[in-house]
């Protein structure tokens, strides 16, 4: 079974090494393996142990949580299960898109979207873009956004659930120059529809 739920600072620990995990997956090839060697499941826990504890600005942080047969080897979660997917957001760290089209309304930043390999195209994705689309609209926002490298495969995904591409910009990172791409889902109601046909389990 595979549920989706709020995460609690216990949680902190798990993402990290999601996180880790997933980038070493996602970007072997794309970004320096000395780097993706060098990532540290600690640090990153403990910056997601300030994250969850932070609800300023509509942040918020969700987990799937896999348990019973679905559930993988590993240190189960805090309350039973393992993690194996988290989406972190909140209001948009940067409103540059918000200006002029929607005037001033809230607009908001799906800022981390990750899950294991093993669990990929089973609409657990799905399910966790949902859960954070339903927290923003919860929170005041009228629109959604998230940034992703244009070398991650996984944009393909965000266009299937109707992302419209709406700004690029060059950045550096791990040593390199890289282009990441804006997607944008206004209203916020076209990601709730396009995010509610994941059944329970699926």
């Amino acid at each position: 079974m595979i549920c989706i739920r709020r995460a609690g600072p216990a949680d902190a620990t798990a993402i990290g090494a999601v996180h880790v995990a997933t980038w070493r997956s996602s970007y072997a090839g794309v970004l320096p393996e000395a780097y993706l060697t060098g990532l540290s499941s600690l640090r990153h826990a403990l910056g997601y142990e300030r994250a969850i504890a932070d609800r300023r600005h509509g942040h918020a942080v969700f987990v799937a949580v896999a348990s019973g047969p679905d559930a993988p080897g590993g240190r189960p979660g805090p309350e039973g299960g393992t993690i194996i997917g988290f989406v972190s957001g909140g209001h948009a760290r940067r409103d540059w898109l918000a200006q002029g089209k929607l005037q001033g309304e809230v607009q908001g930043e799906v800022e981390t979207l990750y899950l294991l390999e093993d669990y990929r195209d089973r609409g657990i994705g799905r399910r966790l873009m949902r859960a954070m689309a339903a927290h923003l609209a919860a929170v005041g926002c009228r629109s959604a956004m998230l940034w992703v490298l244009r070398d991650n495969p996984t944009r393909w995904f965000y266009q299937r659930l109707g992302g419209r591409q709406a700004g690029r910009e060059m950045i550096r990172f791990a040593g390199q120059a890289m282009e990441q791409l804006a997607f944008v889902w206004d209203p916020i109601d076209t990601l709730l529809a396009a995010t509610a046909t994941a059944p329970e389990g699926s």
